[in-house]
């Protein structure tokens, strides 16, 4: 099984969906935990469940953890890692947009035993359907740290890139059947996306079997990104660095942002051969798109890309968001790749 046995213009969400408000801090990034121990362990699994079957429900062919049983889409996976010291933090820019307090990389980074495997085997037996898992790349790791160790970006992200292909051929014989990497930090560091960044993203997804993908958005619905985005202009045109690089890498997938942004449509086309995830529902506002909103921007992106290769989703996370947005948002994707679907038939 694989994400392209879901049929035409299976849909997908990107990464998280908010948590239930019984197990953790709500509408806000690294949110605590409201339980401990035993309880914790068993609370994230059952949000698994609810976030597995309301997916389900809402029409999401490729199913995703939503990131349940982790606090953050990068420093869950880096808390896993010896080397790296939670304890002693630094505040850095991240993203070259805003600043956060961040752990710093001590030593050599290792990685002693898998760290979503069992989660991505439980999910496995809560769906027939195709299953998605989401990592972190090694640019946007190390965008995300304080290094007192390496000295190095460079050197410090191709020691990510191999921890993180250990973890994927892991995930992957847990049965999942795609892989995604998360990589914010493609559209901010351009001269490093073409040295070293696409050439870590190839070798954390070497000699999987498993389909990939690397999501490249605009960030989370926080004040810090759609400041920023206010700041881009009438296009933008980020994209237009990395896709030339993605088309003539081995990754799969190039997932991208497109509701509600400036992004120009025919810059699809410089990836013209990959497989396509569009982001079709803006996750930068609690107004649910209608299906037919949906159903245009899909339309649109139709003149640059074949429906066989397009995988309607999220723009990104939906974290940050009250849940019942988020659930009625999966609703609304679900109903307007139907709609195009249906005409497409």
């Amino acid at each position: 099984m694989n994400a392209s046995g879901a049929g035409l213009l299976p849909t997908a969400i990107v990464g998280s969906l908010p948590k239930p408000s019984w197990l953790s801090e709500t509408e806000k990034l690294w949110g605590d935990w409201k339980l401990s121990g035993a309880e914790l362990v068993e609370g994230k699994q059952d949000a698994l469940r609810s976030a597995v079957l309301e997916q389900e429900r809402r029409g999401i062919h490729i199913v995703s953890d939503g990131e349940q049983t982790r606090q953050h889409f990068v420093t869950t996976f880096i808390e896993h890692l010896s080397g790296v010291d939670f304890e002693r933090r630094e505040t850095v820019r991240i993203r070259d947009r805003y600043d956060a307090s961040v752990p710093t990389v001590v030593g050599a980074v290792s990685r002693e035993k898998p760290v979503f495997v069992e989660d991505a085997r439980f999910l496995r037996s809560l769906t027939d359907r195709p299953i998605k898992w989401a990592l972190p790349g090694p640019m946007t790791m190390i965008d995300t740290l304080a290094d007192r160790h390496y000295g190095s970006r460079e050197k410090l992200a191709w020691e990510f890139a191999t921890i993180l292909n250990e973890e994927a051929r892991e995930l992957e014989a847990a049965g999942v059947d795609l892989i995604q990497f998360d990589e914010p930090a493609f559209n901010v560091f351009f001269d490093d996306v073409r040295d070293w960044g696409v050439a870590t993203l190839e070798r954390a997804a070497e000699g999987l079997r498993a389909e990939t993908a690397v999501h490249i958005c605009y960030g989370y619905g926080i004040a810090a990104n759609t400041e920023w985005k206010a700041t881009l202009g009438s296009e933008w045109r980020q994209y237009e660095e990395s896709f030339p690089l993605l088309q003539r890498s081995s990754i799969d997938i190039v997932s991208l942002e497109s509701q509600h942004s400036h992004v120009p449509m025919d810059l699809i086309e410089l990836v013209r051969g990959k497989k396509v995830m569009l982001g079709a529902i803006d996750v930068a506002t609690d107004e649910v798109e209608t299906p037919e909103e949906v159903a245009h921007t899909l339309r649109r992106v139709l003149h640059f890309v074949d429906a066989e290769k397009l995988i309607p989703s999220t723009n990104c996370g939906m974290a940050p968001l009250p849940r019942r947005v988020a659930l009625e948002k999966m609703s609304a994707l679900s109903a307007g790749a139907a709609i195009v679907r249906d005409e497409l038939r």
